[in-house]
C-alpha cells in the first residue's frame, strides 16, 4: 500500500445490535466517514473501505469484541485492540466539543447534557484518537444509518 492509502484507519465500537464505525486519516486529523450500523452492515462497510485504502482497524475491547477479532482476521486487516473503559462518558463530552450545545441545552450543566442522538460513532472516533494519539476533526455531523445505501426507485413510465 502507498503512504496515503496506508494511513486510513477505521475505528470500531462493537455492540450486539449496533456498532459505531468511523474511517479516519490520522495523518491529517480528519474523519472521512462515520456510521452507526448493525454488525453485518459494518462488516460490509469495512470491506468497501478496504477498496479505498483502509489499512488498520482499531477495535474496542467491549461487548462482542472477540467475535469481531475473528471476523476481521479473516479480512486480512491489521487489528489493534484498545481499552474501552470510560469511553461512553468520554464520548458524551467529546460530542459536545465537536458540536457545542445550542438553545436551551447551553443552559444545562455539562454533566446533565445528553446528546440528542446515539454516540457509538463518537466512541469509535475516541478509540482511534486514543490509539494514534491525535485529535480528529469532522467536517460535518452526517452519520450513515444504513449500508449499503438504499437504491433510489426508478421513475415509472406514464
Amino acid at each position: 500500500m502507498t503512504g496515503a492509502a496506508a494511513s486510513l484507519v477505521a475505528g470500531l465500537d462493537p455492540g450486539r445490535s449496533k456498532c459505531g464505525l468511523v474511517l479516519a486519516d490520522p495523518a491529517v486529523g480528519q474523519i472521512r466517514q462515520a456510521a452507526i450500523l448493525p454488525p453485518q452492515a459494518c462488516l460490509a462497510l469495512l470491506k468497501s473501505w478496504q477498496q479505498v485504502g483502509l489499512g488498520q482497524v482499531v477495535l474496542g475491547n467491549g461487548t462482542g469484541s472477540q467475535d469481531w477479532r475473528n471476523q476481521l482476521g479473516q479480512q486480512r486487516l491489521a487489528l489493534a485492540v484498545v481499552d474501552e473503559s470510560g469511553s461512553t462518558l468520554a464520548a458524551r463530552e467529546r460530542y459536545w466539543q465537536l458540536w457545542p450545545p445550542r438553545g436551551w441545552r447551553r443552559l444545562l450543566p455539562a454533566g446533565l447534557r445528553l446528546p440528542p442522538r446515539d454516540i457509538d460513532d463518537v466512541v469509535a472516533q475516541l478509540l482511534i484518537e486514543r490509539y494514534c494519539g491525535v485529535t480528529l476533526q469532522r467536517s460535518n455531523q452526517e452519520v450513515l444509518r444504513r449500508w449499503p445505501l438504499p437504491v433510489a426507485p426508478e421513475a415509472e413510465s406514464v
